[in-house]
């Protein structure tokens, strides 16, 4: 069964979840619903009959599709009535485990599998935000319990954070919060795959390490790629903010300020990951090319092996070959002695050759 669409009232400093979706919008404060995206398509017909009712429109039949999409990029796009953002987030997957070392509990995986890129869906209005989650999203439970958790420190004199004043407030501390997920990662990225290079370059490296190294490199091109997406959206974003009617009041141009302020927080973030992305790329990258070089040194280190024998033998099997012809009067071929002249000739040939090359460091490990 699909999960329920939840309905939070948030006014000033308390936040209250309602049982159902309620008929009229209240008269202070704002909506807050958020469905998973099951949840979404089964609810869809009353959800936009409320909208119809809370705000006078109702959602563009392309902006469902989107909403539903679970392959759709980071994308900005915006109508007379409301705003709409899909942001690609950036967590650990749930069917990763990381233990309190940072590590995988499964052991050397690839540490881009840890990372998920579900799209999270928000449609702004005035007063009311919907925002669709993937099925398996902590978004929404961590700001449920946040704001529930706010109400609570308010309710008993205690300080806490200010409750959101906006809907496109609460959207962007969720994207905010999906960003630094991220960044709270990046210990974990950097340190696998720094230990899976350890491990390529050492003894127990093979053609598996590589293929999961190139593997690893290609990931992290896709997680550019969604990174800049999330990027142009927030840019567009910020851009729409400036195209928004003059505020009314200090009030409203005071929070106008600081939904400009957070979003720029945001896009730096954002920055940071893009950032931290390009710096892994660039060691992957790294890697596979002394992984290139180091062939390349072993190859040229077998053939000067290969070349050094060669040298060594090439003056024996001249001595071999002068003293096999087939003539009567060659020099100790006829004396009882000749055989081990000649053989110690040949040891003193190679044993001197092979002592001149092992100084020359052509022999053995440099």
């Amino acid at each position: 069964m699909p999960q329920p669409v939840r309905a939070f009232h948030i006014v000033g400093d308390q936040s209250t979840e309602l049982d159902a979706l309620p008929e009229a919008l209240p008269p202070n404060g704002y909506l807050w619903i958020a469905a998973a995206q099951p949840a979404f398509e089964a609810a869809l017909p009353d959800v936009q009959a409320r909208l119809q009712a809370w705000t006078a429109a109702q959602l563009f039949d392309l902006h469902v599709l989107d909403l539903l999409n679970k392959q759709l990029p980071s994308s900005y796009d915006y109508t007379s009535a409301y705003d709409i953002l899909v942001f690609r987030r950036l967590a650990a997957s749930a069917s990763a485990t990381i233990d309190n070392d940072g590590n995988p509990a499964e052991g050397r995986q690839d540490a881009i599998n840890l990372i998920d890129t579900s799209p999270v869906g928000f449609v702004v209005f005035d007063r009311v935000l919907l925002t669709v989650h993937p099925s398996d999203c902590q978004v929404r439970e961590f700001f449920a319990a946040r704001l529930k958790s706010q109400t609570s420190s308010t309710a008993e004199g205690r300080v806490s954070a200010r409750m959101p004043t906006s809907p496109a407030d609460l959207m962007l501390r969720m994207v905010n919060h999906m960003v630094d997920s991220y960044l709270e990662l990046r210990r974990v990225l950097a340190k696998q795959l720094d230990d899976l290079q350890e491990q390529l370059f050492g003894e127990r490296g093979g053609p598996d390490g590589w293929r999961l190294l190139l593997d690893s490199r290609n990931a992290l091109h896709l997680l550019e790629d969604t990174c800049e997406d999330q990027r142009a959206a927030i840019t567009e974003w910020i851009d729409a903010l400036d195209e928004w009617p003059a505020a009314s009041d200090e009030a409203q141009r005071r929070e106008r300020e600081q939904l400009r302020v957070r979003s720029r927080d945001v896009l730096e973030h954002i920055e940071r990951v893009i950032s931290h992305v390009r710096r892994l790329e660039a060691s992957s990258e790294t890697a596979v090319q002394m992984h290139f070089a180091d062939q390349s040194n072993q190859t040229n280190t077998i053939m000067r092996t290969l070349t050094t024998l060669t040298a060594i033998f090439l003056p024996l099997n001249l001595v071999t070959g002068f003293f096999g012809m087939n003539f009567e009067r060659l020099p100790l071929i006829h004396t009882p002695t000749g055989f081990w002249i000649i053989f110690l000739v040949m040891l003193a040939l190679g044993v001197g050759m092979s002592l001149f090359f092992w100084r020359k460091r052509y022999l053995g490990r440099p």
